[in-house]
């Protein structure tokens, strides 16, 4: 037999992951019976339960653990701040971990979470994480009864709750509106396709070019290895993106799938002596602040960032207190909003 879990010792007795882990913190609300043939089971095959399951025996925390890829980025901010606003309501606390995008740290900080520390997990993944296309920590927690609430950067493949953003649905809409403004050579600044975000706003940008009967111009499209958003690569950044709008000099907007690269392409239009909005209009995606105060005004998707950090501390909270680790599970899709300001005709 493969190593248990307790979905592995559920599916076995065919009862639920939930029925699993109260029988073995010997809850009052699982009958004699399934309870004896449960921790039997167990020892039979001698479960010896990991860090995740040790911390569901316990008494629960009241604590949510949260792990974000970037601390300094707008959007994860306003979801952190969404979340902690429905964690203090209910009497829960927070502890946040950093992934700074890479896959061994977001591996790390859930083992060391998940050792009697917190009650469950919100997160989006790292996008080394989704480069590897290696979950096996997110299923881990899974199978232990550990429930996990993805948000942002969801993974089709773990099934789990998750509050996602209508990125493509987003993209659309601020290309379209572009369009609608006179543009006909829309250009993209975009993430390599590993990047489920600029994966799902770059099929937002052509979907509205197809809408519009324009054609989709490869050249027009501008998709930026990770490396350039280390912030010891702004120059760099500058510099690629100030080298595809000279060698596009027919652009009239651009649409970029964050705020970082929406302002760098501001300041590249600038440097090529263009005027904003005349010559060429800029959407970027993530209302953040510096979108408000840039000159001009950076026109933007808004994510609704503090929306979904309550939606995601609200099922999260909802599966602990149920002592619910069973699908099924929800998505919940929070839809943006576009922020019209100085950047856009």
């Amino acid at each position: 037999m493969q190593k248990l879990t307790l979905k592995k010792i559920a599916q076995e007795l065919e009862v639920s992951i939930s029925t699993v882990s109260k029988a073995l913190k010997d809850s009052p609300e699982i009958g004699k019976d399934t309870k004896d043939k449960i921790k039997a089971f167990a020892k039979l095959y001698n479960y010896k339960p990991n860090n995740i399951a040790l911390s569901l025996k316990n008494q629960k925390t009241r604590t949510l653990g949260v792990i974000i890829p970037e601390i300094v980025h707008h959007f994860f901010t306003t979801v952190v701040s969404g979340v902690e606003e429905v964690a203090n309501e209910k009497g829960y606390t927070v502890i946040i971990g950093l992934s700074n995008e890479s896959f061994e740290k977001e591996v790390t900080n859930m083992d060391k979470l998940a050792n009697g520390s917190i009650d469950g997990f919100i997160l989006s993944v790292s996008k080394e994480t989704q480069l590897k296309q290696d979950f096996h920590h997110l299923q881990e927690s899974i199978n232990q009864g550990m429930p996990i609430v993805m948000f942002d950067r969801a993974i089709s493949e773990i099934d789990c709750d998750k509050v996602i953003v209508d990125d493509e649905e987003g993209a659309r809409k601020a290309v379209k509106y572009l369009i609608s403004s006179g543009a006909k050579k829309v250009a993209i600044i975009t993430t390599e396709d590993h990047i489920s975000v600029g994966k799902l706003r770059t099929s937002g940008y052509t979907a509205a070019l197809n809408d519009a009967g324009l054609p989709i111009e490869e050249s027009l499209i501008l998709k930026l290895k990770d490396e350039f958003n280390d912030e010891n690569n702004h120059d760099k950044l500058n510099q690629e993106i100030h080298r595809f709008i000279l060698q596009n000099p027919h652009i009239d907007a651009i649409f970029a799938v964050n705020e970082k690269y929406a302002l760098t392409a501001m300041r590249g239009v600038q440097l090529a002596g263009k005027n904003i909005p005349a010559d060429i209009q800029i959407i970027g995606f993530t209302d953040g602040v510096l979108s408000k105060y840039a000159t001009p005004g950076l026109t933007t998707v808004s994510q609704h960032g503090m929306e979904l950090g309550r939606k995601a501390a609200n099922l999260l909270i909802e599966r602990i207190e149920k002592d619910n680790f069973d699908p099924p599970f929800t998505t919940m899709v929070v839809e943006t909003e576009l922020i019209k300001r100085e950047s856009t005709l």
